[in-house]
């Protein structure tokens, strides 16, 4: 059974740092691209930023710079490091595991992160 189980969310200050964890278990977590999205209460999840299966990462332009997904595959754990946060920012966040090859798409069930002062 695949679970994926997200951690490390909580109330920050803006211009504050967290970082994300998405452990992974029950599947092949190398051959996945990894991708953490967030949503917001009437509002469509959105894409923050994905790392394909060889490493190569993409972010959204609105979190370009502030922050770096990284993927550590003998833990089978994909990260989301946040700098610079802002109140914008403030929305659950999920973890995503995704294979076009094998047609399979993993979500883990969310990790609050609130930018407040």
């Amino acid at each position: 059974q695949v679970q994926l189980v997200e951690s490390g969310g909580g109330l920050v200050q803006p211009g504050g740092s967290l970082r994300l964890s998405c452990a992974a278990s029950g599947m092949i977590f190398r051959i996945f691209r990894m991708g953490w999205y967030r949503q917001v209460p009437g509002k469509k999840r959105e894409l923050v930023a994905s790392i394909t299966s060889d490493g190569s990462t993409n972010n959204t332009e609105s979190v370009k710079d502030r922050f770096t997904i990284s993927r550590d595959n003998a833990r089978n754990t994909v990260y989301l490091q946040m700098n610079s946060l802002k109140p914008e920012d403030t929305a659950v966040y999920y973890c995503n595991a995704f294979s076009g090859y094998y047609g399979m798409d993993y979500w883990g069930k969310g990790t609050l992160v609130t930018v407040s002062s």
